[in-house]
């Protein structure tokens, strides 16, 4: 598995937020490189939740969190996962990360498509990431991805019947430059 790309400290953090960056990097290269639950339980509150908002997996405390990471998430991850960091908001007790989460559906991933054997297909969608933080640990983590751009991917949902977009929402998000209003287009509502 690639290892997750590190953001770039920015110089104009203060040595609290600083702090906070240091905590989220760490908990996800527990999560993603070294796949131990028992470390990243470590960087988590008792009372800590996870919510994947699109499919409303994760867990509640740390053992609902032992299960769901050990059975569920550590496990299940593609071998090919890769992240491309977009954005990272750091405030006194919360961190926003925007990201590309990339990876080829060759296993069961069960937090993200529930009981939807592998296809084989290659998914790339934006990720959003909303942390909090108390007592110096990660207290939740609010994780909003968008659910049809993966179906469609996946090949479960057909983009000509609906307004729903493919890999383009997560090519559009590296590059800014490309055309917008494609779906409005497609319905005739612009030129």
């Amino acid at each position: 598995m690639a290892e997750p790309e590190k953001t770039e400290p920015s110089t104009n953090l203060s040595p609290a937020q600083e702090t906070l960056r240091k905590l989220w990097e760490e908990h996800v290269q527990y999560e993603f490189s070294t796949r131990n639950t028992d470390d990243t339980l470590a960087t988590m509150v008792e009372d800590a939740y996870v919510n994947h908002i699109p499919v409303l997996t994760g867990g509640v405390g740390k053992d609902q969190l032992r299960e769901f990471y050990s059975k569920r998430f550590i496990p299940q991850m593609p071998p090919d996962t890769e992240m491309t960091p977009i954005s990272q908001t750091i405030g006194e007790d919360q961190l926003v990360d925007e990201m590309v989460f990339k990876f080829t559906h060759t296993i069961a991933i069960d937090w993200m498509l529930p009981g939807i054997p592998p296809t084989g297909k290659r998914v790339e969608v934006p990720l959003v990431a909303i942390v909090r933080f108390r007592d110096g640990k990660l207290a939740h983590e609010h994780i909003y991805w968008d659910q049809a751009s993966v179906l469609v991917q996946i090949g479960l949902l057909d983009p000509s019947k609906l307004p729903v977009a493919g890999i383009e929402s997560a090519t559009k998000v590296l590059d800014p430059s490309l055309p917008a209003n494609k779906l409005m287009k497609r319905a005739g509502l612009t030129k």
